[in-house]
């Protein structure tokens, strides 16, 4: 399988080349489908593919931009969590109208603007615990809740959103006043289960979407206006407690055969009002019977004057917050 981005024969399986790590499938820029090397039209959407070489400056790792201590502890979990199914929340951000911007510019200039818009995405990103699995030229893909596990991850992804969309205000400008162009991009939010695979060295995540997790996130990205968040119905209902949402419409998808609707994300909710919105809806409890048994007697006991010392031990994301508030 040849590379299309440095012409490198790779072997028949390979999803990244061996030798620059550009994917080896074209992802779709109207669907965001992907496709196999050598197709010139999309195979969901019959849209043309860009099957030109990257540019210099969209050969980057996730590894290029993500802090050392994080890059110790995701290879650290590679091999524990592979194979695992893990409910995440996926992120796709990218420029608005990069294609033209491409045209009028050198790629001095274009990896100058990238390079800070990079900046500001990994620092956002990771600051909220997710991680960054694919730099796609004009943008990233990002995961909160794999590899490292997090019961919050739709509210990570929320924050990440938001102090990206915060920060690039401020950035846009900058760029406008240098170069006189608008640079703002875009962002899709949709949360899912995925099956974890094998994680490289270079922080790609190989993995496997159930239920087109990723793609409708894909999708949700390409439908979004310029400084738009827009998110799925079952992220906005995940994340609503905490976060505010205006819907914004019901849209066909490819590969979809009912309608999507979408949502986009507005801001933070006040304190007061997530404080009653959780003792409103409390999160399902159900089977840990033995469990909460075992804590009831040991407060029972206490009561009785003998001190009684648990230790409540289980991955991230597995519930333990959600036990003790049963609990209490």
């Amino acid at each position: 399988m040849k590379c299309l981005n440095c012409q490198f024969e790779n072997s028949e399986g390979m999803k990244f080349c061996g030798q620059c790590g550009s994917p080896l499938s074209v992802c779709c820029p109207r669907c965001g489908d992907m496709n196999p090397p050598g197709f010139e039209f999309c195979k969901q959407c019959e849209g043309r593919l860009n099957t030109e070489p990257l540019p210099v400056y969209a050969r980057r790792s996730p590894r290029d931009y993500t802090p050392p201590f994080l890059v110790e502890q995701v290879l650290k979990l590679g091999s524990a969590i592979r194979g695992e199914r893990k409910e995440v929340s996926v992120m796709f951000v990218d420029v608005a109208g990069f294609t033209r911007i491409g045209e009028r510019f050198d790629s001095e200039d274009i990896h100058e603007m990238m390079n800070g818009c990079f900046e500001i995405l990994g620092q956002e990103i990771h600051l909220a615990g997710g991680t960054i699995n694919q730099y796609t030229g004009d943008g990233v893909m990002a995961l909160f809740g794999a590899p490292i596990a997090y019961e919050d991850h739709y509210g990570r992804a929320c924050h990440a959103a938001l102090g990206i969309q915060r920060r690039m205000k401020d950035y846009s400008f900058k760029v406008k006043k240098r170069y006189g162009i608008k640079f703002r991009i875009r962002t899709g939010l949709h949360m899912g289960p995925v099956v974890v695979g094998a994680i490289g060295d270079n922080l790609r995540l190989d993995y496997t979407a159930v239920g087109d997790t990723t793609n409708l996130a894909a999708r949700l990205e390409s439908l979004a206006p310029p400084g738009r968040i827009w998110v799925s119905r079952k992220f906005r209902d995940a994340a609503q407690p905490f976060f505010r949402f205006r819907k914004t419409g019901v849209f066909r998808v490819k590969g979809k055969k009912e309608r999507i609707a979408a949502f986009s994300l507005l801001g933070e909710r006040e304190i007061p009002y997530l404080q009653e919105t959780r003792r409103s809806k409390p999160i399902p409890f159900v089977d840990r019977e033995k469990e909460l048994a075992a804590m009831q007697e040991a407060h029972r006991m206490m009561l009785q004057g003998k001190p009684q010392v648990i230790t409540l031990e289980g991955e991230a994301g597995i519930g333990k917050s959600r036990f003790l508030e049963q609990f209490r």
